[in-house]
């Protein structure tokens, strides 16, 4: 399948049927709560080090737990490609249900892994296994999901990517959220102890519900119109003819996954293990920042239906290239409220992380699309946004300056930029002729 032509009112009554909005809805909430297993790990990243990672510097010990959260990202690849083959070829249902499954039983099984003191280095070796089992089962749940929903509603296939990854992004929201109730709620000194493990135990039951819930969907409106047409070797069929559409859909998405590795994952223990503000004060200022950004990203979705979602990026990356110096030097000298400062820092994000999502499934055909989206949002994901929180923190140690981080920012954005001036080019397999 090519492009698909859009009526040109802007009315999504007349696009999508309210069956339509609840199996956009339905795929959304499970890229909600399995993004919150993910990212819980970051949130809890100086709790996780000292139950699981010990070290007699704090910074070895943070990096320790910072590189097993890199590890997950080097899994998605490998599950993307695996799991995206068999959504190619035999439909896209199946693997959203078993992704998350598993999923949530690593996550599950994270917050049960015994502490060092208990199992010494068995206990970091089973936590390194389980993230990799969640990296596996993300790299195709993800993926799979923006490939489902712009495939059940193409006409309007910018606003419901936005949907998609506002509600991912209101999982890191509800992860920041545990984080501050368990936080306010819980003695400080049982926080280490206990508290990052029920947040584990929360997103694994969550988990569950997704499972549960999307048992209802059916397969994707289009692949069941082509599926006797349905790559043997999606795979194979991809690399033979969409590489370069991979390169560009990775370059596009560097500045959307260095934001999230340094915003949802980094940003906790940066500003409480590095600048040292108060724990609760940077968790609750987080949590209204990635909301701010879950509602950008919505409006940005909207606006896609109207402006050229590229351009949209372009004007997002801008900002990020623009602002990240300033935003961190303000961080460091606590200069601006820390609340309006990561509000903005959302808002400011909400223009990539809103126009990226169909951007890049523009860039492929129904027969290969999930493949192909899968292989370029996890590599670029493993690239610019797992690594990112292990090298924001080598670069404050190596170089001494806690406003390191945003020199990360800058390049990463700059990659998205240049990749944003290939995307028409190589696009129109989802989205109308827009000038």
């Amino acid at each position: 399948m090519t492009s698909t032509p859009a009526p040109t009112s802007h009315s999504s009554s007349e696009r999508i049927t309210p069956a339509g909005w609840r199996v956009v809805l339905l795929a959304s909430l499970g890229g909600t709560l399995e993004f919150y297993d993910f990212v819980i790990f970051g949130v809890f990243a100086r709790d996780i080090a000292a139950a699981i990672f010990p070290s007699a510097s704090p910074i070895a010990s943070l990096m320790a737990s910072f590189a097993t959260f890199a590890v997950g990202y080097f899994a998605r690849p490998f599950g993307g490609i695996i799991l995206s083959h068999y959504g190619d070829r035999y439909g896209r249902r199946q693997v959203f249900l078993w992704s998350v499954f598993v999923m949530s039983a690593a996550t599950l099984g994270m917050g049960l892994v015994p502490s060092h003191a208990s199992w010494g280095v068995w206990a970091s070796f089973l936590m390194v296994t389980l993230r990799l089992l969640q990296g596996f089962c993300l790299g195709g749940e993800l993926p799979g999901a923006l490939t489902y929903v712009v495939e059940t509603a193409p006409r309007i296939a910018p606003l419901v990517c936005g949907v998609v990854f506002s509600c991912v992004t209101m999982g890191v929201a509800a992860a920041t959220a545990v984080s501050l109730s368990l936080r306010t709620f819980l003695d400080p000194a049982l926080v280490p102890v206990y508290g990052w493990r029920i947040a584990f135990v929360i997103g694994g039951l969550g988990g569950v519900l997704s499972f549960v819930l999307r048992r209802s969907l059916e397969e994707s409106p289009e692949f069941e119109r082509m599926k006797r047409l349905a790559s043997r070797q999606p795979f194979g069929d991809l690399l033979r003819t969409h590489k370069t559409q991979v390169l560009v859909g990775g370059a596009l998405l560097a500045g959307t996954g260095c934001f999230n590795g340094l915003f949802f994952s980094h940003m906790p223990a940066y500003l409480t293990g590095v600048l040292h503000y108060d724990p609760r004060q940077a968790v609750f200022s987080q949590t209204v920042g990635v909301i701010a950004s879950a509602l950008g990203i919505l409006l940005t979705g909207w606006l896609g239906d109207r402006i050229p979602p590229r351009h949209l990026l372009r004007l997002g990356v801008t900002l990020l290239l623009v602002l990240s110096y300033p935003f961190y030097l303000a961080l460091e000298a606590r200069s601006v409220d820390l609340t309006l400062l990561l509000v903005l820092a959302g808002l400011a994000a909400g223009l990539t992380n809103g126009s990226f999502a169909v951007l890049l499934t523009d860039l492929f055909p129904t027969r290969i699309r999930f493949t192909g989206v899968a292989l370029g949002f996890n590599i670029s994901f493993t690239l610019f946004s797992g690594t990112a929180p292990l090298v924001a923190t080598s670069l404050i140690g190596g170089t001494g300056q806690m406003a390191s981080p945003a020199f990360l920012m800058m390049a990463c954005a700059l990659i998205a930029l240049a990749g944003s001036w290939w995307v028409e080019r190589y696009g129109g397999n989802v989205l109308r002729t827009q000038s």
